[in-house]
């Protein structure tokens, strides 16, 4: 590459990146629903044509952003795993979940586009699937760890879910029983559930400890997914291992 390629692409990276800010303190004022091109052209003072050589379309900016989301949470749950990977299964499934849950806190409107309500008229493509499984996968990973090294307790699951939980496990763990796979879908719905509903009010005048009824939740649903809770430490996650496969 030369000087003048090296110096175009430095310049690419930062008008990108400011295209997206500008977009983002949109979404703080409008909502993604309203995200304008034209505006983000304005308040940055560009031509609408120049941006377009950017992103073609709004979906095209709400797709950058969707992804730097789903990147920035992932980070933020990988980089809290990684101070306690060498912990139990259950602290580190429920510090995982707690840095979700700051990261979303942190980042209200940014969790709003990804887990809020559809944007009119936008279909994520394929391209956000790898950001979106980040946390997921990581999830998944603490389950895998605590089977292969510890076993987990089988969840029970009615007969008629059967071959849907075959479906569910064969599609995202293989390698995990089929009804710790389709109760850690669950369990997933439940954590953004919960997350949900502290952000977006609904826990107003009704939990006040909020960060400890969350770490409660979490630690409930490690239960559900085969992370037994050991008999003398609890609900918090803060001791020992006490896994085990039925």
């Amino acid at each position: 590459m030369t000087t003048a390629q090296g110096a175009r692409a430095r310049a690419r990276i930062e008008v990108t990146s400011s295209i997206k800010d500008e977009a983002r303190r949109q979404l703080v004022a409008e909502g993604a629903a309203k995200l304008s091109l034209r505006a983000v052209a304005r308040e940055l003072g560009m031509v609408s044509s120049a941006l377009y050589r950017y992103f073609p379309s709004r979906d095209d900016l709400l797709t950058a952003l969707i992804i730097d989301a789903y990147d920035s949470m992932g980070e933020a749950a990988e980089s809290a795993h990684a101070a306690v990977a060498e912990t139990t299964s259950l602290r580190r499934w429920v510090t995982v979940c707690e840095a979700v849950r700051e990261w979303a806190l942190a980042h209200p409107h940014e969790y709003a586009l990804i887990y809020g309500s559809p944007v009119p008229g936008y279909k994520a493509p394929e391209t956000t699937v790898p950001a979106a499984s980040r946390v997921g996968l990581l999830l998944i990973g603490i389950v895998r760890d605590a089977h292969r090294h510890t076993g987990v307790a089988r969840p029970p699951i009615p007969a008629e879910l059967r071959s849907e939980a075959d479906r569910v496990g064969a599609f995202i763990a293989p390698d995990l029983p089929p009804e710790v796979s389709v109760v850690l879908v669950a369990g997933w719905a439940q954590l953004y559930g919960l997350i949900g509903f502290e952000l977006f009010g609904q826990f107003n005048r009704v939990i006040e400890d909020r960060e400890t009824f969350f770490r409660y939740a979490v630690s409930r649903i490690a239960h559900e997914v085969g992370l037994v809770f050991p008999e003398k430490e609890g609900h918090e996650g803060q001791g020992g291992q006490g896994e085990r496969e039925k």
